[in-house]
């Protein structure tokens, strides 16, 4: 009997530990918006992982990341590179296109690139930060979303948001089947959509979407 519930709380804690969400407190009284992202694979829908952005933080990228939610920019494109206890990557739109697949992650020259906005906020899990190359003023689309704490990337990186709900789905995406370049054997596909409060869709305006470079880290 000592033995099962020892085993129980085991699993308990696990579970605990694996949903934990990172807290980073709004003390600004700046709103932050809400987006949801849909994630399919195969033509299955994995689930969906909803996310907070920090403009009292992070306000250029929070803008580019809206206006290109705005535009539809984001649906279609695919989550190119997962590394288990680390992170998952997505937005580059080479992703769009099953054609360019050498080329994901390489991003296109012609982005418009967002300056650094480093901060003391930490790499913990559930942070969504900017990728981009070895010039910290180079991040374009392409974010990527910590599944584990990543310290070594503290302050090197811009950290503009954070999940809300739905990092079961992002441990689903990291563990997927990949190959030796940490790309998924089977494409994983999203969806970006702005939400209230209240968790509803957003309508969306059509316009030009922000152009931005290559992300890769």
């Amino acid at each position: 009997m000592k033995t099962l519930l020892f085993v129980t709380l085991l699993m308990i804690g696990f579970m605990m530990e694996s949903s934990a969400q990172p807290t980073v407190p709004n003390t600004s009284g700046v709103k932050r918006p809400q987006y949801k992202i849909s994630v399919t694979q195969s033509g299955k829908h994995l689930g969906d992982i909803v996310i907070e952005l920090f403009p009292d933080i992070a306000p250029k990228h929070a803008h580019n990341f809206d206006s290109l939610v705005s535009a539809g920019f984001y649906n279609g494109t695919a989550f190119h590179r997962v590394i288990p206890n680390f992170m998952i990557q997505g937005g580059d739109p080479n992703t769009k296109d099953d054609s360019k697949i050498n080329l994901w992650g390489t991003g296109d020259p012609s982005q418009t690139r967002v300056p650094a906005e480093f901060s003391k906020l930490p790499h913990k899990r559930g942070i969504i930060s900017a990728a981009r190359t070895n010039d910290p003023n180079s991040a374009t689309s392409q974010f990527f979303l910590c599944v584990a704490d990543s310290p070594w990337l503290d302050n090197q990186y811009s950290i503009y948001g954070q999940v809300l709900s739905g990092m079961e789905v992002a441990d689903m995406i990291v563990n997927t089947p990949r190959n030796s370049q940490d790309r998924p054997n089977e494409k994983v596909s999203m969806t970006i959509e702005k939400i209230n409060v209240a968790g509803s869709a957003a309508k969306q305006k059509a316009k030009p979407a922000t152009k931005t470079i290559k992300g890769d880290k």
